[in-house]
């Protein structure tokens, strides 16, 4: 028995598309012109290690949208400078 609630399993990596958290990366180092201490970021790296407010975090997600071609709902994306990169790069994900 399937229960109707359940999401389908994700299909195969298009392995001509990045990763959603490099897309994201890049959307922070090249639009927000963010800078990590250490050099690299990584889907563990919190906002507030960047830097970000809640204020940049909005920014994040608008130039989010408008790059990958989506409105996310508010209560899709639950975001603070605690979050991490893949915590954000996950939300995005699940509202492709």
């Amino acid at each position: 028995m399937t229960r109707v609630d359940e999401a389908p399993a994700p299909g195969p990596r298009d392995p001509q598309r990045p990763e959603l958290s490099e897309e994201l990366v890049a959307l922070l180092t090249g639009r927000l012109n963010v800078r990590s201490g250490s050099g690299e970021l990584s889907p563990a790296t919190t906002f507030e290690s960047l830097g970000l407010d809640s204020l940049s975090l909005m920014e994040l997600v608008l130039a989010a949208e408008e790059e990958f071609g989506m409105v996310l709902p508010e209560t899709a994306l639950d975001l603070s400078p605690a979050s991490t990169l893949g915590e954000a790069a996950e939300a995005f994900e699940h509202a492709r």
